[in-house]
């Protein structure tokens, strides 16, 4: 049984998906009405026996593969929501991996770039030192730690940027809507990483549960942009696709000029070599054609 923290999230989404494309109904997605991941007991008691299909009576599962999809992502709520950030990104992280290694269960965690502070030129190694900026990559980094100091031995750390799909709210989708509302756009253009498509994190993600991958690795889309440029490719394949009816202006503008609460990595690209070495099923795609496959898909949705 494969048990997915963060149901309403874009990669749980995305999980729930793939694993149903594939024939495979032997998962769940839990959210926060369903299980409190802040509390051990609370955690433990749900994941060792609770209501599977809606049934009316408990039935015991055996738990073998935890996947925590969730995340307190408020990058700018998080400066003045420090406790409540930390309880999320750190707390609970510790808690899940106490839970799996109390049920012997594979442990997945998918964390953030920002636990680095942007400062170098070259991607970003998985066993690079720790340095965030903000206070939601320092809660991200906590858990992390939690996770190296209570389960290493049974469990694996994807780090991934820029995350997006067609759930929820995300970059792409913002930008669709505000292209078709305004006539002009100001793009930070000094932040530069790698977009990651949902399908791409789940693909890399049931590729690690199915071969047990451990230790800490990086996933994100090939190559490497802005923010600016990728504005500009959403507005190219938004106006080729017909997701967009007018024209607009995307004008490039420093990170200074856009100022906010929670200091932003300059540059943030993940090397994903160990990633890569280690997939089996999976080849990872250029962030153009998992851009281009994600806006079509909005297309038909439309």
């Amino acid at each position: 049984m494969i048990v997915i923290i963060g149901k309403s999230g874009q990669l749980a989404q995305a999980l729930a998906k793939q694993l149903q494309a594939a024939g495979n109904e032997n998962f769940v997605c839990l959210g926060r009405d369903d299980i409190d991941i802040t509390s051990f007991d609370a955690l433990s008691e749900k994941l060792s026996s609770y209501l599977a299909n809606g049934a009316d009576t408990v039935n015991k599962c055996e738990v073998n593969v935890i996947i925590n999809a969730s995340a307190y992502t408020a990058v700018d709520k998080a400066e003045e929501e420090i406790t409540q950030s930390t309880l999320i990104n750190a707390t609970a992280v510790k808690n899940l991996a106490l839970v799996a290694k109390e049920m012997n269960a594979y442990f997945l965690h998918i964390s953030t770039d920002y636990v680095f502070s942007g400062k170098q030129n070259t991607p970003y190694l998985p066993a690079s030192e720790y340095a965030p900026i903000n206070q939601y990559g320092k809660s991200k980094m906590a858990g992390e730690l939690a996770i190296s100091e209570s389960y290493a031995e049974n469990s694996a750390i994807l780090r991934t940027s820029w995350v997006y799909s067609e759930f929820g709210t995300n970059f792409v989708k913002s930008m669709l809507r505000l292209m078709n509302e305004r006539d002009a756009l100001n793009i930070v253009y000094d932040q530069i990483g790698s977009p990651t498509n949902a399908d791409t994190l789940a693909s890399v993600s049931l590729d690690f549960v199915g071969n047990k991958v451990t230790g800490i690795h990086h996933v994100c889309d090939l190559g490497v942009t802005s923010w600016f440029d990728f504005a500009k490719a959403i507005y190219q394949f938004g106006k080729e696709l017909g997701l967009l009816s007018k024209d607009v202006r995307i004008m490039p503008i420093l990170s200074s000029a856009y100022p906010t609460p929670a200091k932003r990595p300059h540059y943030s690209v993940l090397d994903t070599t160990s990633t890569q070495q280690s997939l089996s099923n999976f080849e990872l795609p250029y962030w153009q054609d998992s851009l281009y496959k994600t806006l079509s898909l909005l297309k038909q949705d439309s």
